[in-house]
């Protein structure tokens, strides 16, 4: 913690605040896409794509769940989506889903979850709709096939929202799925044909 506490207390001298990008963002924000991804901390979304600050409105939790829309009580999910879409007018939407995701091992794995009843909770938005992969194969399916379904699931659930469907209908948003490999820092993406591909460089 000494070291986080560190760098932001030399933050403002590590930063050319005098150049007038940073002074800039006080102004507004104008991101280009709404980044959902996992809390995981190994998951950076402005490393992974260079983001700069201001480029990217971030939502993120445990698994990259978007809860289904009109589910009862209040939803930061459903807060910042509706923020995006209707404030910030993202035009492009990522669902990004990683490699080694505790979350979504607790439910490839059955693990009992009594013990942190809330993340249970959370976990049991995803399951129904991953009952298929998790039962597709004799064995069980490797974590990426979990975490990649997830992602596809996901999206499926943003297209639950009705300001998500009148945006993909009019051409003002395009949804894109990804899947981030930890290890190796390769990003696949989700073709029309429904397979995760790394594009070349």
């Amino acid at each position: 913690m000494k070291a986080l506490l560190d760098r932001a207390r030399t933050f403002r001298t590590r930063i050319d605040f005098d150049s007038g990008e940073y002074r800039k963002l006080a102004e507004g924000q104008y991101p280009e896409a709404l980044f959902i991804t996992c809390s995981d901390s190994r998951v950076i979304p402005a490393l992974i794509t260079g983001a700069r600050p201001g480029e990217i409105f971030e939502l993120r939790n445990a698994g990259n769940i978007v809860p289904p829309y009109g589910r009862p009580g209040a939803s930061g999910e459903a807060a910042t989506i509706e923020y995006a879409l209707e404030v910030l007018g993202v035009q492009d939407i990522v669902v990004c889903g990683h490699s080694h995701c505790g979350a979504m091992g607790a439910l490839m794995s059955g693990d009992d979850l009594s013990a942190l009843p809330g993340v249970d909770a959370w976990l049991r938005i995803a399951r129904p709709e991953l009952t298929s992969v998790l039962e597709s194969a004799p064995d069980e399916p490797s974590l990426p096939e979990v975490s990649q379904g997830n992602v596809v699931n996901q999206l499926a659930a943003l297209r639950s929202y009705p300001g998500v469907r009148q945006r993909l209908d009019t051409g003002r948003l395009r949804l894109h799925g990804w899947y981030y490999e930890i290890d190796t820092g390769f990003v696949y993406e989700l073709g029309d044909d429904g397979d995760f591909r790394v594009h070349a460089a």
